[in-house]
């Protein structure tokens, strides 16, 4: 299965910007973990990170014609306020997770929203960098219908 990940603003800042909410691996942790998992279970992944949210909206754009079957996507800040990328997201028909590394439950109240969840199929949030495990795994075996 070919599978998009996408990480908004800060993501690769991983392992630098406040460790006791999003741990002490790296981005290239991150990015070593996803290629192992494809690899394991047989998935063409690819990784995508910016610190802009035109080029966050234009890869999933580019999702739409390069045949990728299911996104996984942690739009850090871009997830409290982008509806260009909630609409972005919701152009594509394709399975969609939205992951949080950290329990965005528990901390400030402008986190607890999400503009870009209610276009995507599942929202995994307080897993640390496992949880892209299970978003990848959910898109992966999504059998649900697709608007």
């Amino acid at each position: 299965m070919k599978i998009l990940v996408i990480n908004g603003p800060n993501i690769n800042f991983l392992g630098i910007r406040e460790k006791s909410v999003y741990g002490t691996q790296d981005y290239a942790f991150l990015e070593s973990m996803i290629a192992q998992k494809g690899q394991q279970d047989g998935h063409d992944i690819t990784v995508f990170q910016s610190n802009y949210e035109g080029a966050i909206i234009d890869r999933i754009q580019q999702a739409y014609f390069d045949g990728t079957e299911g996104i996984v996507i942690n739009p850090g800040a871009y997830t409290h306020y982008s509806y260009a990328i909630r609409d972005a997201l919701a152009s594509i028909t394709a399975p969609k997770a939205e992951i949080h590394i950290s329990d965005i439950t528990q901390r400030e109240e402008f986190r607890k929203v999400s503009v870009t969840a209610p276009v995507c199929q599942k929202q995994i949030y307080g897993k640390g960098l496992a949880g892209y495990l299970e978003a990848i795994d959910f898109v992966a075996n999504y059998g649900g219908e697709l608007s």
